[in-house]
């Protein structure tokens, strides 16, 4: 799933319902038949119901949301771009944020936009950015509907946010101002001017208000569910079609998504209890372990999966063979948050910063990249991304987290 939309696109794009069915009956199989036990399907169903309520809402608001810019950017303005759009992530969510700003960033750059452009909006708004919050990337909602606390994850990332959105910035600015040295007089004297900007679809901001409300609500049953996706509905219909229009506004990405992660929930089942169960023997026990083996599965396969299998191996570690897995309960999640802080936070930051080492880490880092070729912006093969980008610039920055925070 992580590697065939790359490799073989078009034929993924025809086939991919009927291999997502193709993964996941096997394993629906082996629980409903040959276990007799519905259980862990029927908790997978609600926990996928709701993590497809917030991805949807958030998906379908930010695509009712338009920003049209006039004039070029200077360094500084592209900076300062950069660091709205990371914080706007935790708000929006990573594919909502870039979605809606991906555009505006190109326009404003489109001078000299070069591939560092593309990438850099890539490390920050699409992934990086989004580490502060449950709404800001979706293996950390995952983690919300497990138990962990919403405000949890604030109060204890954000140092190691605010040094790794510090150095890619200061970066970004060092090689966007060689860049903007480098342009013709003419280019240069344009990107001095005032830029204008304007903003379409701002009533949606209403609608996004009720979403961030309804994380909140546990109960009856459903409500937060029918809240997302109730204000999803009314933001589309009082959108107009030409905002709609200018942002490429369609339901393909969302519906892609939503029959992935139908497969990849029950698919993952086995694979959590499994590494539930053997995390002690192979030894990975210290937040250091769980950092690197967490962070490096999440940048070849979707960052969110990879979030659940390293929580239910943490939860492992308590020896109650009933408190891991998708039937993991919030009261073991919080003793699990009470015990181990330093792991769980391991694997939050991991999830969320290695999701941007590769194209395949994070499902907007293809939807970006997809957008700037579109839009005739050059961008890096997975090769060149990889090793021209991730490993020089990114990989430093995640060794430092693990040098200052999980080393012990």
């Amino acid at each position: 799933m992580a590697s065939l939309p790359f490799t073989v696109k078009t034929w993924w794009e025809k086939n991919y319902p009927i291999l997502s069915l193709g993964l996941a009956l096997p394993v629906l199989f082996h629980y409903l038949v040959q276990l007799k036990n519905p259980a862990p399907i029927l908790h997978t169903g609600l926990d996928y119901l709701g993590f497809m309520a917030l991805i949807g809402a958030l998906f379908v608001i930010s695509g009712g949301i338009h920003i049209t810019v006039k004039g070029e950017a200077t360094p500084m303005v592209n900076l300062l771009f950069l660091l709205a759009g990371g914080i706007l992530a935790n708000f929006l969510g990573t594919a909502g944020a870039s979605m809606v700003l991906i555009r505006p960033w190109i326009r404003m750059n489109k001078y000299r936009i070069t591939t560092f452009h593309t990438v850099f909006f890539i490390l920050i708004v699409s992934n990086a950015g989004g580490a502060l919050t449950p709404l800001g990337d979706p293996p950390l909602f995952l983690g919300y509907l497990k138990g962990v606390p919403f405000f949890w994850v604030i109060q204890k990332v954000w140092p190691i946010w605010t040094m790794a959105m510090g150095l890619l910035l200061g970066f970004f600015y060092i090689v966007d101002t060689l860049n903007f040295k480098r342009a013709p007089l003419e280019i240069r004297q344009k990107e001095t001017r005032h830029e204008e900007w304007k903003f379409q679809g701002l009533h949606n901001l209403l609608f996004l208000g009720v979403v961030i409300a309804a994380v909140f609500v546990q109960a009856p049953p459903f409500l937060r569910e029918a809240l997302m996706l109730g204000a999803a509905a009314l933001s589309y219909k009082t959108t107009s079609r030409a905002i709609h229009a200018s942002n490429d506004f369609d339901f393909s990405p969302i519906k892609e998504v939503a029959i992935l992660f139908a497969s990849i929930f029950v698919t993952m089942l086995p694979a959590l209890e499994w590494t539930a169960g053997h995390a002690v023997a192979h030894g990975i026990r210290s937040s250091g372990q769980f950092y690197w083996a967490c962070g490096i599965l999440s940048s070849i396969l979707d960052n969110a999966p990879t979030y659940m299998n390293f929580l239910s191996a943490a939860a492992g570690l308590s020896g109650d063979p009933s408190a891991h897995g998708l039937l993991l309960s919030k009261e073991h999640t919080l003793a699990l948050v009470a015990s181990h802080p330093q792991i769980i936070k391991a694997i939050s930051v991991s999830s969320v910063f290695f999701g941007a080492l590769t194209y395949i880490g994070n499902g907007p880092n293809l939807l970006v990249k997809a957008i700037a070729e579109r839009s005739k912006v050059p961008t890096p093969s997975f090769s060149g991304y990889f090793f021209s980008y991730s490993l020089p610039v990114l990989m430093p920055v995640l060794v430092l987290i693990w040098f200052f925070f999980f080393r012990a």
